[in-house]
This record gives structure tokens, sequence and C-alpha cells, in this order.
């Protein structure tokens, strides 16, 4: 004894000071110099790490679960290195649990979860697995199934995940009901009045079956044997069932559910914001049976699909072949059978088409809805007959290893950079997709494909101006209203197309565009005289129409006329303007007003950086200036007085807009 408790306190030292070093090799060196003995140094160390648990737990009284995951990895290397007991990793966590409030077990339990392959290994799963049971059921047991329902979910799912479906402990070998669930309503008839007076208020259809005292007492008495459907068996019981059953369906099917209800705006807002099909619904772990409410679950959906629902497990379970079926019934072994009479049999499926038929009709997704079940159900079957065989393991069939044939060798997969160099060696793409291969094969060059006359769909200035060509025309006689260059959509792709195909679009002129059909017309007279015609075509339509020749004459003379008129007019305002060129005197003037500030000015114009350090070289900054004014007004085609006007405006050089028009 005296042995155990130095080899207690010398291991607990070595593993606070290798816990923190978290070096497993070195505690292993140490513990075998220490003592040889494989049942006396495992024992030692078990009680040593309790031991040092303590002192963690005390060191982290802030609440922080990382030490403690920590402390427990150490552990279960030291498992794997034979130090210590199997079962050591967590028995400490069951320790930690006892220890710590809920919130921080929540915490914690993530670990566990995590850690689910450590726990199933080998070493682990036979010396862990009483050990991991019994510390959830102690977690659950502290756990509020109505408050910290999430938690007590993930402690289930945990436990599903750790033991495989054939073992015992998981099991409802004997198929029992959960009797203890039991939905309380009110059985006396206290608020019958108000029930009766939001009947005569909201129910105005005569269809409709009002809901009342005696519909909300049958509708909750259906609880009863959904809890237990055994009762379904006695002959009264079933008389009672069949009765509330056929009354809730009715009110099922009298209170018709719309696709698009009046929900409030709030509901909507939080339904419209969610992305995907995942939206944010209330779950509640039991039934709310106030009276008052019956009228609003009976409009909820969700709601109706829960007793639906019920209604078609229960319906299963009184047609399937259960094993321990009489046993249930009855509270004692009998040879008594329990099934279902022929007429009971019939009214059960016609109960369950009209079932079928309410989820159908239940929006959202009903029909998907409805399938769902029925595919959920036919699974059960199979899930059924598995109990009644006493819940076999699940094992792999061996398979015989003299009937298979002998496997022929694999051809070496050739690598991707391979792939790729030989395709380009020969002018092609490999693209890792066989249809993208072959289309971008089709052709090689990018540019050579885009400038391909299949990808041109621009229609020919010709083609698309034939009919506007023609209406221009007098002896069409179309009147200006009808004519295409007043229709907004065709001057818009005109426009498109004239920038693409006409050299008459990009001219440079000093008159404004009053209106877009004055301006088409004026092209699309150009286009016309542009046009080619050959001499059999201008023949052929001479003979075909001899007294329009006077006609087109007058049309090309009009046509020409307005082109001369407007060239005209064009060079009478160029010689307008040539008369407000910039002055010497003006740029002498402009540099005294501008010489700090001509660099901005300089830029305006359009000069680079090369341009102006030319300027920059004269002495001073009025004669960089001057420089650059006069080199500007003698060359730029566009110098003007009204120009340089608009320039300093857009500049807001007020002084020198004064100076200039003075």
């Amino acid at each position: 004894m005296a042995m155990f408790e130095v080899l207690r306190k010398d291991y607990s030292d070595y593993l606070q000071q290798y816990f923190k070093l978290s070096d497993v090799s070195l505690f292993q060196k140490k513990c075998i110099e220490r003592c040889a003995n494989d049942s006396d140094r495992k024992a030692a160390i078990d009680q040593a790490l309790r031991d040092t648990l303590l002192v963690v737990l005390t060191e982290n009284a802030s609440g922080n679960v990382r030490s403690l995951e920590s402390y427990i990895t150490f552990c279960i290397e030291l498992c794997r290195k034979d130090l210590a007991t199997a079962s050591m990793p967590v028995m400490l966590l069951g320790d930690i649990f006892d220890s710590m409030t809920l919130d921080r077990c929540e915490q914690l339990f993530t670990f566990v979860e995590n850690n689910v392959t450590v726990w199933k290994e080998e070493l682990f799963f036979t010396a862990c697995k009483n050990n991991l049971l019994r510390m959830c059921n102690d977690l659950l047991r502290r756990l509020s199934r109505s408050q910290q329902t999430v938690f007590c979910g993930r402690i289930l799912l945990f436990l599903a995940k750790f033991f495989p479906f054939s073992e015992r402990s998981g099991l409802n070998i004997v198929s029992e009901f959960n009797l203890e669930n039991q939905t309380e309503f009110g059985l006396e008839k206290a608020e019958e009045d108000d029930l009766e007076q939001i009947t005569k208020d909201d129910d105005k259809s005569e269809s409709k079956i009002p809901i009342d005292y005696n519909l909300y007492r049958k509708f909750w008495a259906l609880q009863d044997f959904f809890r237990n459907p055994n009762q379904c068996y006695n002959k009264m019981h079933w008389k009672v069932f069949s009765a509330h059953a056929s009354n809730v369906l009715s009110a099922f099917a009298s209170f018709k559910l719309e696709e698009q209800r009046s929900y409030p705006s709030t509901c909507i807002k939080m339904d419209t914001s969610m992305e995907g099909s995942h939206k944010e619904t209330h779950y509640f772990a039991k039934y709310l049976t106030n009276q008052k409410l019956l009228e609003l679950q009976l409009s909820d959906s969700n709601f109706r699909r829960y007793v639906l629902l019920q209604f078609l497990i229960l319906f299963q379970y009184l047609n399937s072949t259960v094993k321990f079926k009489a046993f249930l019934a009855s509270g004692y072994e009998t040879s008594e059978t329990h099934e279902l009479k022929p007429d009971q049999v019939e009214w059960v499926k016609t109960i369950t088409e009209q079932v079928y038929t309410l989820l159908t009709e239940t929006p959202p997704d009903g029909p998907t809805f409805a399938e769902t079940v029925k595919n959920i159900l036919k699974r059960e079957e199979h899930w059924n007959t598995w109990k009644n065989e006493g819940c076999p393991p699940f094992k792999r069939p061996a398979s015989d290893v003299n009937d298979e044939e002998p496997r022929k060798p694999r051809r070496p997969k050739r690598r991707i950079g391979d792939v790729i160099r030989d395709a380009q060696t020969v002018g092609k793409y490999h693209m890792g997709n066989p249809e993208l291969t072959k289309l971008w094969n089709l052709c090689p060059n990018n540019l050579e494909a885009c400038k391909s006359k299949d990808r041109d769909f621009l229609p020919s200035l010709e083609t698309y101006f034939e009919d506007a060509i023609m209406e221009l025309d007098p002896a069409a006689m179309v009147d200006d209203k009808y004519k295409k260059v007043n229709d907004g959509n065709f001057g818009w792709r005109a426009l498109r197309l004239l920038a693409r195909r006409s050299p008459h679009f990009f001219v440079h002129g000093n008159y404004p565009i009053n209106k877009l059909p004055e301006y088409l017309e004026t092209m699309i007279k150009k286009i016309a005289k542009d046009r080619p015609q050959t001499q059999s075509d201008t023949k052929l339509e001479t003979e075909e129409t001899p007294p329009s020749e006077s006609t087109d004459q007058e049309f090309n003379e009009d046509v020409l006329k307005q082109e001369s008129e407007q060239v005209d007019a064009e060079s009478a305002d160029v010689k307008a303007r040539k008369l407000n060129k910039v002055t010497p005197e003006m740029v002498a003037k402009l540099s005294e007003s501008l010489k700090n500030d001509w660099k901005k000015l300089a830029i305006k114009f359009g000069y680079t950086n090369d341009e102006i350090a030319f300027f920059q070289s004269k002495t001073t900054p009025y004669e960089q200036c001057k420089t650059m004014l006069e080199i500007w007004a003698e060359e730029d085609e566009d110098a003007s007085v009204e120009n340089l006007i608009y320039i300093l405006e857009g500049l807001k050089y007020t002084e020198a807009l004064a100076v200039l028009k003075s």
C-alpha cells in the first residue's frame, strides 16, 4: 500500500510536468524506469490521472474547455501506449461532466462527438461502451426534455452513431410503447361559450363543421389511441376511435387550406429573405391543447401534417405483423391473435386513402410530401421484418475467393501533362472533357473563329434600310407618321448599325442634330446614293416602270440639292468659325492671367508630358504659357475663341474668362 501511494504521488508529479509539455514519450520513459511491473504501474497511473484532473479543474476555473480536451487527448495517447486502462478517458469525461454546469457540458460534448471514431476503435469500444452509455444517461437525467431539446437530441444521435444496429441496449426488442407520454386537455366544458362565439363570428360557411367542445374533445381524445395503438383491438375502444377519427377527418376536409394565405407581413419577410428550401420553422415538443387554439391549429398546415401522419403510422401498425403485439395488448403471453376484422380492414383502407388525399391537398408541396411519406412507411416495413427476426447483426456476405475470376491488370492511366503535351505537338487542345475537347478543336485559332462569317449577324445597310429608302420616294405616298424613320425602335437599331457599317456616321460636323428622324433621312439619302446598282438592274427597272423616270430623276435632284445645301451650310459655318480665331493680343493677355495655372490648361488641350516639359524649358512662366497658347492657336484645328471659352469655363478660370470676353 505504501508502494502504491509513493508511485501515485510520483506519477502525479510526472503527469503535471509532461502534460504541460505534451510529451508522452518522456512520460512513458519515466514511468517504466520508476516501475517495471505493468499491473502496478497501470493502477498507479490511473489514480494519478484522476488526481491530476482535480488540479486541471481547479486551475481551469474560467470555464475554458480547451485544456480539458487536451487532457483527455493526452490520456488517450497514454492508453495507446499501454500505460493506462482503456476505460480511463471515458471515466475522466464522466468525472468532468459531473463537476460542470450544463452549458459547459454542452461545449465539452462536442469533443465527445468529434472523437466517435476513437471510441469505436477496437482498443476502446469494449472497455468504454458501458461507461459511455452510463455517462450519456446521467447527462440525459440532468437535462430538461422541453428546454434542452437540442442537447438531448445530440446525445441520442451520438449513441446511435457509436453503437451498432444490433446492440441490445439501443433496441426496443419487445416493441414497447411510451405509455407515460400522455396528452392532457380540458375535460370540462368550461370554455364552450367562448368557442361558440368564435364559431359564430368566424365560421360564415354552412359547409364547415362547427368548432365546438365536442370536436375539441374528440380531436384530443385520439392522442390516447396514438399513444397506445393496441387499444384499437378492443371492440368498444375501436368504436370510439373510428367515430372520433371520422369526425376529425371530416373537419379537416371542410377546412381547406390555400397555397397563399394572409400571413402576417413579418412572416412573409422572414420567408422571402431565406435562401433555398430550408426556412426557419418553430418546433414544439408537445401539443398545445388550449380550446381557443383549435381553430388556428386546424388552419396550420404543419399541425395538420403532424396529425395525419400519426393516423398513417397507427394504421400501418394495425395492419402489420408484430412479434410481441399479443403480449403488449394483453399484458401476458397468449395465443390470441390480434388482427383486424374484414370490415375494420376495409375501413382502415378507406380512411388511409382519405388521409393521403388530405396530405396532397395540404400546401405547400402537398403531392411531394405525400409521396415522401409513402416511401418512408414502405421502408419501415423492412425494419419491422428485421425486428421480428430478432434484430440480427448486419454483416457483409463472405465472398468466395475461389469463385472469383482473376482480375485483369489495369492499364496505367496516362498523366494529364503528357496528354496535353502530345495534343499541343499536333496543334490541338485537350480540355479534360471529350465534348469540350471536340468543340474547342473545331477551330483552334480563336481569333479566326471570331472573324468567321457565321458569327457576323449584322444585316447590310442596303437590306436594313431598303424599306426606308422606298418610303422616301414621293411616288410611294407614305404618310410621315407611318415612315420607319419615325419609329423609335427602328431609329435605335439604325444608329447602332450605322456606327458599325456606315462611313458617314463618324463625320465631323458643326451643326446640331435637332431630331432623329431628320438625321436618319439624311443618312438614308447618302446610303441610297452610295448603293451599287448594275446596269441590268437599272435597265430592268426602267422597262418595268417607264412612267416613274421623271419621278426618280426629281427625287435624285432633290437629294443632291439638299446635300449641296448641307455642304454650303457646313462651309459657311467653317468660315464663320475662322473669323473667331485666337489673336496674338488675346494670347498675350491670357498668358499674363494664366501664367501660374497654365499646366492644367495644357493637359486639357491634350498635350503629353514631353510637350509640357518642352514648354517648361522657357525661362519665365509667362513665356511658357504664351508658347503653349501660340502653338495651340496655330496647329489645333479646333482652336477658336468659343472652344477656349468652353474649356476655361470647365476649369473655372473666371479671371481669364473676363480677359477673353473683354
